[in-house]
């Protein structure tokens, strides 16, 4: 037996409070369980781990992830947005569209294309706020309205029949399908903007405010903070992401789909919610976020890898989104 002495005290005190500092972070739990089942699935497949399919996984996660930066903001201000996978699909429907039919020049389609969606996530902000309708209700109007935008976006010359429109130019779908070396450009660009959001979020006081804001409206307003501006600001700002994310699937592709970005929405907010953002506002970080469309990302790939059922994917995900919740909850008894 070990003696016990002031040196030995001392050692044990300093290593439960390294453990406990490391999960007291409410990333570590969701990133404990994406090493464990990456671990998995290393044993579980061969191909797992080769570095093409590794790229792929990030590749896949990208646009979900970029779209998801712009969700946490929203969740930690104490909203919801539905509308993302549309806005996506009309942002890109729309950029294809200028570059094939009129002939504009691509960064001129692809800057109207990003204006189309920040003009989207405004329109929310503004029925939100200046309307007083509830998140839920003014988005999921946004999610009809952008959807069926985005068929009217997709007739052809004759305003007839609806259809998938070519993205032509290589310099756009290079944001999409394009490589820096052997790493994905999307990879890039979803790093890029983690990096920036995370300090954004917790270095400026704007990113103060909307954590203010979503974990006490009240308080916030009295403490100074313009509580529409502050709203307006994150719904903008999530719809000019969902812009983003949809030209660079269309990228991906080479082709503006009619059914881009269908049911993506659940899939942002579950990577939200995953990595620890709280539905009741106030709590969440871009990071976490990530590590959520990681776990949802090497989710389905592995579904891909052991050929199990389709369906299987949303079983699973609805799982791991209910034992995070579940988790967190465990983590801030403890803490």
């Amino acid at each position: 037996m070990s003696e016990t002495t002031p040196e030995n005290l001392a050692a044990e005190k300093n290593r439960a409070s390294v453990w406990k500092m490391i999960f007291a972070t409410r990333e570590s739990g969701v990133f404990l369980a994406l090493v464990v089942l990456c671990i998995f699935m290393a044993f579980s497949s061969p191909y797992f781990l080769k570095p093409e399919n590794i790229f792929n996984v990030l590749r896949s996660m990208s646009t979900i992830g970029i779209m998801a930066i712009g969700m946490t903001m929203v969740i930690v201000s104490g909203g919801i947005d539905l509308s993302v996978g549309s806005v996506a699909a009309v942002s890109a429907m729309v950029t294809a569209r200028q570059m094939t039919y009129t002939g504009w020049s691509p960064w001129v389609a692809f800057t109207t294309g990003i204006v189309v969606g920040l003009l989207c996530g405004g329109v929310n902000g503004l029925v939100i706020t200046r309307l007083r309708v509830p998140p839920f209700i003014a988005t999921l109007g946004m999610y009809s309205v952008a959807r069926g935008l985005t068929f009217a976006a997709s007739w052809g010359l004759q305003g007839s029949v609806a259809s998938n429109i070519p993205m032509r130019n290589p310099q756009v779908n290079f944001l999409g399908g394009g490589y820096v070396g052997v790493v994905p450009f999307p990879v890039i660009e979803m790093t890029i903007l983690v990096v920036v959001a995370t300090l954004f979020l917790g270095q400026t006081v704007l990113g103060r405010q909307i954590y203010a804001l979503g974990s006490n409206e009240q308080a916030a307003r009295l403490s100074g903070v313009r509580i529409s501006r502050v709203r307006l600001f994150v719904y903008t700002l999530t719809g000019g992401l969902a812009a983003l994310a949809g030209i660079m699937s269309a990228g991906l592709l080479s082709t503006a789909a009619t059914n881009l970005g269908t049911g993506t929405e659940l899939d942002v907010i579950a990577a939200a919610v995953i990595g620890g953002a709280s539905l009741a506002g106030g709590e969440g970080t871009i990071l976490g976020a990530i590590i959520g469309a990681a776990i949802m990302a090497v989710i389905r790939n592995a579904f891909v890898l052991l050929k199990m059922p389709i369906y299987m994917q949303n079983i699973t995900i609805g799982i791991v989104i209910v034992l995070a919740v579940v988790l967190d909850q465990f983590r801030k008894r403890r803490t």
